[in-house]
């Protein structure tokens, strides 16, 4: 067969099989290096001769000839090769070791890389036997044909990924790179979110007594008229970070979240009057939500302020006019990943964003609306809700064409949850008496114990679960349970627990930590910070 260069270079597969086929082959063959040095010889050409590998390997080609084939070699074989490139069915005598000689029939073909010669491949034939050197003359062709086009494939694959290694490299290096930067940002948002979800702890433990007290002021109508305003201007402020806090907790996705169904369509026509007066008379608001669609399992309220949020970023992006389109759509087949879900769309017609502001535009506290102009928390605040909702946010722009956002919420049968304003007051009859108040912050258990006396309740303070264990056991029976969750030493689900062991009493456990899991779904809470009404109706469901 015709062989060349280092086997040893070549990709694995194909060296095995050349070996395979070079070593056990019928026919003998030989490769020379451009000297005519002989570098390989098979298992056929060293019994033919007679010789070990060891004793024929570096030996030029003229030397296992007989005189007159070195003669005939040199005249007629190495000028063919040389003008030729090759010299088909040449008969030649090789010289055994035992000094017989043995006539065969060789190919000689001269192997080139360009302008660089690379050796000769020799395919030899017994031609000593007439039958069967035509049997194996028959044989070795097919074999060698056979070799010749498996190595002809494997250096054109060869070649071919030599040719594009460099373009495979980059592109890997370019996907390895996005996998990296996603990780980072994963990261950095899971790192901001943690941060945020302890920071808005401590802020609705500070903002309790602050919204609790100023609104028992303006409840019992305290100072004059001026004293009033400020005060209203106060609780009007606190409220605001309130809503604040509550956006970083969405965008951590840890805000106690109750869904139920809600009927898209129908919160997006309620709300086109208020969404048409924010953005003003030079933007047209066009919606577009078929009639028989399901209902989406989230917050009513939740949605209604991401929709506000995000008609308030269309209209500040279309400061000459344009159209704020809504729309909502069940997920198409087209959509990959959507099943049973609805896709809530705004659309504006505005200046677009650039991929640099698109990539960082759910990041908390990123704005381009200018100091003063934004808080940074809108787009963050509904990605966090859409992923605690098990839904996702998607963010389709481009600078000049206008903006995109579809919010990708779960989808469920049945009927609309009713939606309670939560600013209509509550008239709660309740059963007055004893209640045992726990929490570790004196500002809080103040403020909470003015509302209980305020709603006629006598009230006994304690900063810890440990001390109120131990006033039930010295025989206090409270009428109702009081207890902030996260306290050291013990949790407000550890004494509901414990207190509940002894005797059956209505219990409400007060949070300011967005994490409320681990609160048994029995027992009654209330996030901080609330109003004296959101206390009262807390304690209406209890106590009903």
């Amino acid at each position: 067969m015709i062989m060349t260069g280092d086997p040893h270079q070549r990709n694995q597969p194909p060296e095995e099989t050349l070996d395979e086929l070079y070593e056990n082959a019928p026919c003998g063959y030989l490769t020379l290096d451009p000297e005519g040095a002989i570098v390989r010889a098979n298992a056929t050409v060293l019994n033919w001769l007679g010789h070990a590998v060891d004793g024929l390997i570096g030996k030029r080609v003229q030397e296992i000839l007989t005189p007159a084939g070195r003669i005939f070699f040199e005249t007629h074989v190495a000028p063919l090769l040389l003008s030729e490139g090759v010299a088909p069915q040449v008969a030649v005598d090789l010289r055994c070791v035992d000094g017989r000689r043995l006539p065969v029939l060789g190919d000689w073909r001269r192997v080139t890389s360009g302008a660089k010669m690379l050796g000769t491949r020799v395919m030899l034939v017994d031609a000593s036997d007439r039958r069967s050197y035509e049997r194996d003359l028959v044989a070795a062709r097919e074999r060698a044909e056979d070799v010749a086009r498996q190595l002809r494939q494997s250096e054109a694959r060869l070649l071919e990924m030599n040719e594009t290694l460099e373009t495979r490299v980059a592109e890997r290096t370019a996907e390895l790179e996005r996998a990296h930067e996603q990780l980072r940002q994963s990261q950095k948002l899971e790192a901001m979110g943690t941060l945020t979800g302890g920071v808005a702890h401590d802020f609705n433990n500070l903002l309790t007594p602050i919204i609790g007290g100023l609104d028992l002021l303006q409840r019992k109508n305290v100072g004059d008229e001026r004293a009033q305003r400020m005060i209203a201007g106060a609780l009007t402020s606190a409220e605001r970070a309130k809503t604040l806090v509550q956006r970083l907790l969405a965008f951590a996705r840890r805000q106690p979240l109750q869904p139920v169904p809600v009927d898209l369509v129908a919160l997006v026509h309620g709300m086109a009057d208020l969404l048409a007066s924010t953005c003003g008379p030079q933007i047209r608001l066009e919606i577009d939500a078929a009639d028989d669609l399901l209902c989406a399992l989230a917050e009513a309220n939740q949605i209604e302020m991401a929709l506000l949020n995000l008609a308030v970023n269309a209209r500040d992006a279309m400061p000459d006019g344009g159209t704020l389109t809504i729309s909502v759509a069940n997920a198409s087949s087209a959509d990959e990943g959507s099943d049973r879900q609805l896709r809530l769309s705004v659309r504006d017609t505005g200046f677009g964003m650039d991929e640099e502001t698109r990539a960082r535009a759910v990041e908390p506290f990123f704005s381009t609306k200018g100091i003063g102009k934004g808080t940074g928390l809108g787009l963050s605040m509904i990605h966090g809700l859409a992923a605690q909702l098990g839904g996702r946010l998607e963010i389709h722009t481009r600078p000049g064409e206008g903006t995109q956002i579809d919010l990708w919420l779960p989808s469920i049968e049945g009927s609309a949850g009713t939606i309670v304003a939560g600013d209509q007051p509550v008239e709660v009859e309740t059963a007055l008496g004893t209640v045992l108040l726990v929490d570790d912050e004196a500002p809080i258990r103040a403020t909470v114990s003015e509302m209980l006396q305020d709603l006629g309740y006598r009230v006994i303070e304690v900063d810890t679960g440990q001390r109120a264990i131990e006033l039930v056991e010295g025989g206090l029976a409270p009428d109702l349970l009081v207890t902030d969750h996260l306290m050291p030493g013990m949790t407000g689900t550890e004494l509901a627990r414990r207190v509940l062991f002894r005797a059956p009493l209505p219990i409400l456990i007060i949070s300011g930590y967005a994490d409320v899991d681990n609160i048994p779904s029995d027992l009654a809470r209330l996030a901080k910070p609330f109003r004296q009404l959101d206390l009262t109706e807390a304690l209406a469901k209890i106590l009903a």
